[in-house]
């Protein structure tokens, strides 16, 4: 088995050095073998780093993704793990996409404001917000 240090892994992976010593302290990554002192690979972790590259294409957190690799039963298949949390980071999704909405109809409004004073913008805020369909 060829191993390749901590350099070479980064380079072929896309990655910086300092970011797989960051996923090894995270739990993300095995504790690497050691040769004189410096870390050393398998080819097999350049799997691993494309499956963390991937969870966080979708917006999966350092925390999901170490749930992702290890928190669920040995017997439990990868499908099962995926489904299970993409289901959970879609609902996030769903309520974060409902606030980012009403925040920009907020700022949609405020960027026709022409209150002169910020009490009469308050009191115009405070009159929308009583009318339908109001951010």
């Amino acid at each position: 088995m060829s191993e390749y240090p901590i350099g070479e892994i980064a380079r072929r992976a896309g990655l910086a050095a300092s970011a797989i010593r960051y996923y090894e302290r995270e739990g993300l990554l095995p504790v690497p073998a050691r040769r004189s002192g410096r870390r050393v690979y398998g080819e097999e972790i350049l799997d691993r780093l494309a499956l963390i590259e991937l969870a966080q294409g979708a917006g999966f957190r350092i925390a999901e993704i170490k749930k992702l690799l290890g928190g669920f039963k040995r017997r439990t298949p990868p499908g099962e793990r995926w489904r299970d949390l993409a289901a959970r980071k879609h609902a996030d999704l769903e309520h974060r996409i409902e606030e980012l909405e009403r925040m920009k109809r907020v700022l949609e409004v405020l960027q026709s404001c022409e209150c002169p004073t910020l009490a009469d913008c308050s009191r115009a805020m405070r009159e929308r917000r009583g009318a339908p369909g109001a951010p």
